[in-house]
């Protein structure tokens, strides 16, 4: 199992040995609840394996949970979290289809995966492909995975009991820093029904988060993280939007006009650009290009998103050739399929049920209590 404190927290021991200035730097209350809840699922997956085999020694348990757990992740994110951001019926049913197959998930449990390949019954448990290129997050999927507008700069934490308002916040009073002592104050069980009730912010012009823009990271470094995100896509050598959707076999946009169904909008990126169209970055044009329905981003990055979404899951043998009985046992199996993101939430935060009823997308805004 994983070490949790009293106060149902990882161990506060453990921060000392975390370098802010990496990764671990971009750590904040919705990271941490996250951190948190999966690390009490992986010991709920751990409870529920030495009930099914009790001889087994800490590091089997340890790391079939963490198999099982990541595979729970993964799962939440394909059938559920890309469904809630992409809200068409198409896509909605093209990403059950991505895990579960035209098959569908019922008769997947009774005869198991049919064939080797994905379309009858889903990606995890087919044959593992690289499609000849050994597999990679491509410079193009993280030049499109660019959402920080969903963040606003300022939040309102709730009560989950009465729905009453129990703090305000900005962001950087929610960042590395501060993120213990904000959850330890607030509440898991609240901020979970805070963020859950919030809805997120447009991916588009003119709403880039503040705080972003002006980002101090934990070490004292400062940034204008829109001004870098632009400068890292030039430099890695991803194309401007216009060659970028030529060589997804996408039409250009040949004036600005066309990229945008805002005039006002387009007058201003044409005065930024020179009124050069080919010289707009990729990601302008991401923020400014008109979504289809039902999407929360635009239907470029969407074309790269959903090749790699299936890609991560088709190049990794434990969600391909090796999702089976044998490598995940049959409980692991059962555990994955019959959890979703409002049943995790509930197994550890079940006070969350009254914002949460059956049948509920986790990552759509949840009912207001009282």
């Amino acid at each position: 199992k994983l070490r949790i404190e009293p106060d149902g927290l990882p161990p506060r021991d453990l921060e000392q040995f975390v370098d802010l200035t990496g990764v671990a730097g971009n750590l904040w209350v919705g990271l941490a609840l996250l951190h948190t809840l999966f690390a009490l699922e992986h010991n709920a997956i751990c409870d529920r394996l030495r009930r099914e085999f009790p001889g087994w020694s800490d590091d089997r348990l340890y790391n079939t949970a963490r198999l099982i757990n990541a595979a729970l992740m993964a799962k939440i994110h394909t059938t559920e979290w890309t469904p809630a951001i992409i809200a068409h019926p198409t896509t909605r049913y093209a990403m059950r289809v991505t895990w579960s197959g035209i098959a569908g998930d019922r008769l997947g449990r009774r005869v198991g995966h049919l064939g080797s390949g994905d379309l009858v019954s889903g990606i995890p448990g087919s044959k593992t492909d690289h499609h000849g290129v050994p597999y990679s997050l491509t410079e193009e999927f993280v030049a499109v995975y660019r959402m920080h507008p969903l963040l606003p700069d300022e939040f309102s934490f709730r009560s989950v009991a009465a729905d009453e308002l129990l703090e305000e916040r900005t962001f950087p009073e929610l960042g590395a820093l501060h993120a213990r002592e904000r959850v330890e104050e607030i509440g898991v069980a609240n901020a979970l029904y805070s963020f859950g009730i919030a809805h997120p912010g447009a991916i588009s012009l003119h709403n880039y988060p503040r705080f972003l823009q002006h980002l101090e990271r934990p070490d004292g470094t400062r940034l204008d993280l829109a001004a870098t995100d632009i400068l890292r896509i030039r430099e890695r050598g991803v194309p401007r939007y216009n060659q970028f959707r030529r060589l997804f076999r996408l039409r250009p946009a040949k004036s600005f006009a066309e990229l945008t169904d805002d005039p006002d909008e387009a007058e201003k990126i044409r005065r930024a650009y020179d009124g050069e169209i080919e010289r707009v970055d990729l990601m302008v044009g991401l923020y400014a290009e008109p979504k289809p329905n039902g999407f929360g981003f635009s239907d470029t990055a969407f074309r790269v998103f959903i090749l790699m979404a299936s890609r991560r899951l088709k190049s990794d043998r434990f969600f391909t050739r090796d999702y089976t009985a044998e490598m995940y046992t049959q409980a692991g199996l059962d555990w994955i399929n019959d959890s979703s993101m409002v049943s995790v939430l509930l197994r550890h935060y079940p006070s969350l049920a009254p914002a949460l009823p059956d049948g509920a997308n986790a990552f759509t805004p949840w009912t207001r209590v009282g």
